[in-house]
């Protein structure tokens, strides 16, 4: 381990990025748990906790200062431990994604809204509080508010919900590099789906989560690299950056190392003008932190 190296939970850094962070590098894509709020009866995922304190050691490791609190699948519609976490961390520096359903009142998503949510997400892999036939409508409830619509699903569900995701009055956002699968990577229907969506200006995507469609393995992730390097090249200016910590997909002992996810960024955007749209300017954008 490197010399002085403070060590956090749910990662299996050992050293530092070899690559630097700029000033209010973001991190897009993270996750609170915290057993002081109970988890949704039919959650499918149920990590250990990682709280505010383990992600502020992981962010002195990176050299990140901004972060987008995630709402996970584990606590269903029920935004609370999230909303703890942002303001736990500070309002100007994090943001927030809630979940909600077609039940949601315009109240409570003006009070959302106060407390630091920017968007709502839709988890079809792993959550079941949501549905695909929810995104139409509450996508136009929460444009009114400014918001995004944060979808995260397999290739194919994208593939075959893509008349939806055109007629959609918000601007979307694809976890996770979309999922695309590296065996067939730009080829999938998915990757053309999602540029045309950013070809017309209403679509960013996550440069998230590369070990969870990776065969290759650390520390290149080497097949899934094209897909994200395409979307790099295609609009710099749509794309984001997240760890996904505390990675809730993997076992505990078997996590990544976050320090070889940050450096995959200067691999798929070699530039450093670049890389700072990606971890600065973009979120600022999309989430309303302040300029520079």
């Amino acid at each position: 381990m490197e010399p002085g190296f403070e060590r956090a939970d749910h990662s299996a850094c050992t050293a530092r990025p070899r690559t630097a962070a700029p000033a209010n590098a973001t991190d897009s894509h993270i996750h609170i748990y915290d057993s002081r709020f109970p988890m949704a009866p039919n959650a499918t995922l149920r990590p250990p906790d990682a709280s505010v304190e383990d992600y502020r050691a992981l962010q002195r490791r990176l050299g990140t200062r901004r972060v987008v609190v995630v709402h996970p699948s584990t606590y269903g519609t029920d935004n609370s431990c999230t909303l703890d976490a942002v303001a736990q961390l500070g309002a100007t520096v994090a943001r927030a994604v809630a979940v909600v359903d077609t039940r949601v009142t315009d109240g409570e998503l003006q009070r959302l809204d106060g407390l630091g949510v920017r968007a709502i997400r839709f988890n079809l892999v792993h959550g079941n509080a949501t549905s695909l036939a929810m995104v139409e409508p509450l996508s136009r409830r929460v444009n009114d508010l400014g918001w995004h619509v944060q979808i995260h699903m397999l290739a194919d569900q994208i593939a075959q919900a893509a008349d939806v995701f055109g007629r959609l009055a918000c601007p979307l956002v694809f976890d996770h590099r979309g999922r695309i699968p590296p065996e067939s990577g730009t080829h999938h229907p998915a990757f053309a789906v999602i540029r045309r969506l950013i070809d017309g200006g209403r679509a960013w995507v996550k440069l998230s989560s590369a070990y969870q469609d990776s065969t290759a393995g650390p520390p290149g992730y080497e097949d899934v690299a094209p897909a994200a390097r395409a979307f790099v090249e295609a609009a710099p200016e749509r794309m984001l950056w997240g760890t996904d910590w505390p990675h809730p997909t993997e076992k505990v002992g078997n996590k990544p190392d976050d320090a070889i996810l940050f450096d995959l960024l200067a691999d798929w955007a070699p530039d450093e003008a670049v890389r700072h749209r990606i971890l600065v300017d973009n979120p600022a954008t999309l989430f309303g932190f302040s300029a520079g």
